[in-house]
């Protein structure tokens, strides 16, 4: 096993995933169109997507062998594996200071929760790190953001309730700057992706820190909690169209029974799944890691053999 982290923190989505399957498979001699509709209701149900589960289903017909439960379950497996191997490794931190990553996100999706998880990591690693508290629109946004802070000794820049919050980033740019900070995160307002004047707040924040450094943001990292499935698709889509998005965290997975929204979001976007959230403890945010996530979805093979 790759990664015990993954495989507990995946254990609802491989227990709920493995036992539907071997239930559609459950004393039958060989797979019937029967077999192949509820293998496609599961797939969907799993967040893959009409699109992917319709593509895997067209080549398990053409494959050799789809008779036995195993060897279905190798081939899910390792076309699901294929379809992630692309998948981009996390940006790494550039040569010049400080490099600065903007969070984007709905409410409820994680997003300060993220922050103050990057912040431990980087922190872990030995970097000086500044948070921005751009969510000038929430209190709570606030309290939150200066407690994650505390538990991981970063300073916080922040401005009163309603302050402009392209203002705030760039003033955390500058203190970024006058403190020698190796890694700049900035929080943002859970902004409503359907309300246009909320976006273009939003799409004003990398238009500021470019007057301070060009370069500026150096990583977008959209939060998106998983449970939402497939909704996650159109955010992605219109936060990508406004500030440009890099890089994805997916949240809650330990709250989900469906693990394919990590391959839909790769394959119809093509935009790379960074880190994501298995957990309440600020440990809890790993770096993708395509083998791990598969492994912690499907399970060893003693669990496959049980099922």
């Amino acid at each position: 096993m790759r990664n015990k982290a993954w495989h507990t923190g995946l254990s609802r989505s491989r227990k709920g995933f493995l036992s539907r399957l071997s239930d559609i498979f459950k004393g039958k001699p060989s797979i019937d169109e029967e077999t192949f509709d509820e293998l496609e209701a599961l797939l969907i149900e799993s967040d893959l997507g009409v699109e992917i589960t319709t593509r895997l289903l067209e080549e398990l017909r053409s494959h050799q062998n789809t008779e036995d439960f195993l060897n279905v379950f190798e081939y899910l497996r390792k076309r699901l594996l294929e379809m992630l191997s692309g998948m981009k490794e996390n940006a790494p931190i550039h040569g010049g200071r400080p490099h600065v990553i903007l969070v984007v996100g709905v409410n409820g999706s994680g997003k300060t929760t993220t922050v103050g998880k990057l912040a431990h990591r980087y922190r872990s690693q030995g970097k000086k790190v500044l948070l921005a508290g751009s969510d000038t629109f929430r209190a709570a946004a606030g309290e939150q953001l200066e407690e994650w802070a505390q538990r991981s000794a970063t300073d916080v820049i922040r401005q009163c309730m309603g302050a402009d919050s392209a203002a705030v980033a760039f003033d955390a740019l500058n203190a970024a700057h006058s403190r020698g900070v190796d890694v700049l995160i900035i929080d943002t307002a859970g902004r409503l992706h359907n309300r246009a004047n909320l976006m273009e707040e939003l799409k004003k924040i990398p238009r500021v820190l470019k007057k301070k450094m060009d370069t500026a943001p150096h990583e977008v990292l959209l939060v998106l909690d998983a449970t939402t499935g497939q909704n996650g698709l159109n955010q992605a889509r219109i936060f990508t169209e406004a500030v440009g998005v890099t890089g994805l965290v997916l949240t809650k997975m330990d709250g989900t029974a469906r693990g394919g929204i990590v391959v839909s979001i790769q394959q119809t976007l093509g935009i790379p799944v960074c880190w994501v959230g298995i957990g309440e403890g600020r440990d809890d945010l790993l770096p993708f890691d395509a083998g791990a996530f598969i492994d912690g979805w499907f399970g060893r093979d003693d669990e496959i053999a049980a099922g």
